[in-house]
């Protein structure tokens, strides 16, 4: 399923898994059959793109899409696409869910229509307008009435065809008349300034009556008259200019009040093609997990954040904070994120997984148990995997999963579903070669291990060992299940979850990547009969290959280096480890004196030494920057270039290499690692030019001299460990939030551990559920954890009384027309009114 997680820096996140499309329409063609491709989009915005599914009318996806939203948005919508190798790809249809709308589908599978997409339905962006009313007497005594229409700016429109070139058309319209006028066309921006004034005659000059503002005959048509706003992009090509969006205002509501200034959200036309029924396109589903947090300063978090750091330290550690978090969520892999996060920032990751570990393997009773449930130890060891090892990953296994996923070698075995023209021997020794090329790099690579992930493993083996004496296996079984079972070979499996690959591997390389990671967890397990642990009699006998010491010798030596305390010399590690790479636009950096500085698309490369970039994937380097090189990274402002997602990579001497990403998402995660791996650089840059040097002077600043120091603070230019205390807030809200979400189970476990402390008796049943080892500090932490949220949930009902008092419907930040801003007017006329 495709797993898309999206969170913007306000606090809003949602988790997404795109399952499968099914019953899509026939192709008009002699093969019927479609190739597919889904796109995941913010408004209009692609952020997203799953691999194309051939021939298929129900195809499966599987992907998954991780992404931060660095900016508002309306909708979130899912377009499926048929590609057409000798025409621009066409839309089947979509689904487009309204911001306000995501929490209706909280972590539930949902089978939504698909809906048909047409010119006048997709639409996007605000305009600015001010309507003003006014009496004009004329010279002989009559009055008649004017409407001044003033279109002030627009934001956020579409981007047609690689290219927006908007103008607006303004009409004064009614039963019986329609007039229109135009703005001039604004060149290369989907912001666009108007600033332009149009008048139309209302009524007709009449009598001046005191009673009335328009004469008797003309009222009943003035109430049916509106005045139309439509956006245009003027296009160049035969099928005529694009419509954008529109907005439609009955003059009825101006005759309360002369004059009218407001944002609107721009609405789709509603003489859109109908034609087509949602159940003829098919249907799409979709998993949607959706929270929004506020993130306050960090001193509201003290409390709770210090209780949760020093979870490590509590005796038992069952009484910890952390613990109980683990304890009342109803997965344990909603408490092991936040926390795995929080304890990563802080340095002290190591010590709270070795006291919850400790603590379960003394509750384990069986040896060949050790570590195989899904214990909050398990998922916090699983989830600092996933975040410090997935470098290490990337290092070892994608050079050869990349092969694989490219060469589609015939690797199956079992005679069943062999194809016409295999051979069971020649696929027998294609599957061995790679199981033993894998094998290989794997067990060579310890020295490359993050360190944060050997200490953890040292703290298992030597628990394990100190619980179960008699059995000198454990110490290798207890890492094993998690660097083999949990880490490898899952990567191998399904490499697009480990950010392997981009996609899901087509069903044949699929098939050879499940063959791969059965064999190579069946290596890391050590079990003593290995043949016994496959269910297929073709597995058993493949593994027959693999029967010899020198395989076990090797995991041995693996498991014990990655295990050992001070076990390696830091300079053998110095290789380059690929960060990033992609396609982006770049603009020249005026290296050479007379050289034009156009823009170019080039293939971007970043690892921990260098970020480089070349023509094409694989061609030699056009230009390498040092890291150390890397003074700052900061977004530049559109209007330098008429370009949206661009930022700049300054280096010394003022050089500045401007960049364009593909979309918002892109350009945030090319930021955020840019800065992340340049951020202990030690000229690090604390001002910066947020727009660009152009035709003799800054655009921000207008200084002439093109080594003017900044004139705004760097965003990024923080120490270190400031920057570490900012994503600590968000992982102790989030917490909070859980906290906050499970209140009735904390209530519940203080009510088990009174009931313990009164009672020694048998438990009750509906107390076994939880952990307590000791009543009294379980007791002690949860009312402290209560008392802590409770003083959060105080504040966020402050701040959310303060933002209902200050906001403005109608102003640039919630324009009319904005459902979720009319939906959040409601529920604060509700809690105002339950207050009182």
């Amino acid at each position: 399923m495709d797993n898309v997680l999206i969170c913007n820096p306000s606090g809003f996140f949602s988790f997404l898994s795109l399952g499968e499309a099914k019953n899509l329409p026939t192709y008009p063609g002699p093969n019927k059959m479609r190739d597919c491709y889904c796109t995941v989009n913010l408004d209009q915005e692609e952020v997203f793109r799953t691999k194309i599914v051939e021939k298929s009318l129900c195809p499966f996806y599987g992907e998954d899409f991780y992404c931060e939203i660095p900016r508002t948005f309306r909708h979130l919508s899912f377009y499926i696409f048929d590609r057409d190798v000798f025409r621009r790809d066409s839309i089947i249809g979509k689904v487009a869910i309204q911001k306000e709308d995501l929490q209706k589908y909280h972590n539930r599978d949902t089978w939504f229509q698909l809906q048909h997409v047409d010119a006048d339905s997709e639409v996007q962006g605000k305009v600015h307008l001010e309507l003003r009313l006014s009496e004009v007497i004329t010279d002989t005594g009559v009055v008649c009435h004017k409407l001044a229409t003033r279109v002030l700016e627009c934001q956020g429109l579409p981007i047609v065809n690689g290219q927006c070139d908007p103008y607006a058309t303004v009409t004064l319209a009614g039963p019986s008349r329609s007039e229109a006028k135009k703005t001039k066309v604004k060149k290369k921006t989907n912001n666009p300034h108007f600033d332009e004034v149009f008048y139309f005659e209302v009524t007709r000059p009449s009598s001046y009556n005191k009673k009335s503002h328009f004469d008797i005959e003309d009222v009943d048509e003035v109430d049916k008259m509106e005045i139309r706003v439509d956006l245009w992009n003027a296009s160049n090509l035969k099928f005529g200019d694009e419509f954008l969006g529109e907005l439609r205002l009955p003059l009825k509501f101006l005759r309360q009040s002369s004059s009218y200034e407001a944002w609107y959200f721009l609405q789709p036309r509603d003489n859109g093609n109908k034609s087509l029924k949602p159940d003829d396109l098919g249907s799409l589903r979709l998993n949607v997990v959706y929270t929004e947090d506020h993130v306050f300063s960090s001193d509201y978090y003290s409390p709770l954040r210090d209780l949760l750091l020093k979870s490590a330290d509590v005796e038992p550690v069952s009484a910890s904070a952390a613990h109980i978090l683990g304890e009342v969520c109803r997965e344990k892999q909603e408490a092991a994120i936040p926390l795995v996060r929080l304890f990563l920032h802080y340095g002290r990751i190591v010590p709270f997984i070795s006291a919850i570990a400790n603590a379960e393997v003394k509750r384990t009773q069986d040896p060949n148990t050790i570590f195989r449930g899904n214990s909050l130890t398990s998922k916090c060891i699983d989830e600092t995997m996933k975040l410090a090892g997935m470098h290490y990953l990337q290092v070892t296994l994608k050079p050869i999963i990349d092969e694989i996923c490219q060469v589609h070698k015939p690797c199956e075995i079992d005679p069943v579903k062999l194809k016409d023209g295999e051979n069971l021997e020649n696929n027998r020794e294609n599957l061995r070669q790679y199981v033993d090329r894998i094998f290989t790099v794997i067990t060579k690579s310890g020295v490359s291990c993050p360190t944060v992930m050997c200490d953890i493993f040292f703290s298992l083996r030597e628990s394990a060992a100190k619980r179960f004496q008699g059995d000198p296996d454990v110490r290798y079984t207890a890492v094993s299940s998690f660097i083999f079972l949990r880490f490898f070979a899952p990567a191998i499996l399904s490499p697009n979850l480990f950010q392997l690959t981009p996609h899901h591997p087509d069903p044949q390389t699929s098939r050879t990547l499940t063959l791969i990671s059965k064999t190579i967890q069946t290596l890391g397990s050590l079990s003593k009969s290995k043949s016994a642990n496959f269910k297929e009699s073709y597995m058993a006998t493949f593994y027959d290959y693999f029967n010899e010491q020198k395989y076990a010798d090797a995991v041995k030596n693996f498991l014990d280096l990655i295990s050992s305390s001070g076990r390696r010399d830091h300079k053998s590690i110095e290789q380059p480890i690929l960060l990033k790479e992609g396609f982006m636009i770049k603009r020249a950096q005026g290296r050479k004196r007379f050289g034009m500085k156009n823009f170019k698309k080039r293939w971007f490369r970043l690892t921990n030494h260098e970020f480089t970039y070349q023509k094409s994937k694989g061609d030699h380097p056009l230009c390498s920057i040092p890291i150390e090189n890397i003074l700052a990274v900061e977004r530049l402002e559109e209007e330098s270039f008429k370009m949206k997602n661009m930022f700049q990579v300054i280096q010394p001497e003022r050089r500045v290499l401007y960049i364009q990403a593909n979309n918002c998402v892109e350009a945030k995660d090319w930021i955020d690692i840019l800065t992340k791996v340049s951020q202990c650089n030690k000229k690090r840059l604390t001002v910066y030019h947020p727009s660009a040097y152009l035709n003799g002077h800054w655009l921000c600043c207008k200084a002439t001299a093109d080594n003017t120091p900044g004139c705004t603070p760097c965003t990024g230019g923080l120490p270190a460990n400031i920057q570490l205390d900012i994503d600590g807030d968000r992982e102790t809200e989030r917490i909070y939030s859980l906290f906050n979400l499970y209140m009735p189970k904390l209530e519940k476990m203080q009510e088990a551990c009174g009931s313990k402390s009164v009672y020694d008796g048998p438990e009750e049943e509906e107390y076994s559920t939880f952990i307590i080892d000791d009543p009294k500090e379980t007791y002690k932490t949860l009312k402290l954890i209560i008392e802590g949220v409770g003083t959060l949930e105080q504040e966020h009902a402050q701040y959310k009384r303060d933002k209902f008092k200050k906001t403005k419907y109608g102003s640039q930040e919630h324009p009319i027309g904005d459902k979720s801003f009319q939906t959040y007017i409601r529920q604060q006329s509700e809690i105002s009114a339950h207050s009182i």
